[in-house]
């Protein structure tokens, strides 16, 4: 399931990411069409029951180049059923162009939704 439309937050200046499935989560997340810089400000998953013995990945595909990617999350499922991820301002700031990939393998068929909150700069 790729990510659907971005939601503006409220009336900040912040949208919300959303996607949603059953099987494993292989999910590029390409913010504002690559047309701006942007700031990570939370990541959020919930799994309908405990994810089995993998790992959720958070990836940084940089626009720079693969010598530049980089795994800014990395968290074992086997006992979560939500996780939560909030970023201090300016923590986790991307260039335009940098990609969020997501990744987890899904051993014990959850269903899962995966919200990524970010802002542009």
């Amino acid at each position: 399931m790729a990510f659907l439309k971005p939601v503006q937050v409220g009336t900040t200046n912040k949208w919300s990411y959303f996607a949603t499935g059953a099987s494993h989560i292989a999910e590029s997340l390409s913010v504002f069409s690559n047309d701006v810089p942007f700031v990570l400000v939370e990541i959020r998953i919930h799994l309908s029951k405990a994810g089995a013995a993998n790992d959720l990945t958070a990836t940084v595909d940089s626009n720079a180049g693969t010598a530049y990617d980089t795994i800014i999350l990395t968290q074992d499922m086997s006992l979560v059923v939500d996780l939560q991820e909030v970023y201090d301002d300016n923590e986790k700031c991307f260039q335009s162009g940098d990609q969020l990939d997501f990744a987890w393998t899904n051993g014990g068929s959850a269903t899962w939704g995966l919200e990524v909150i970010v802002e542009p700069k």
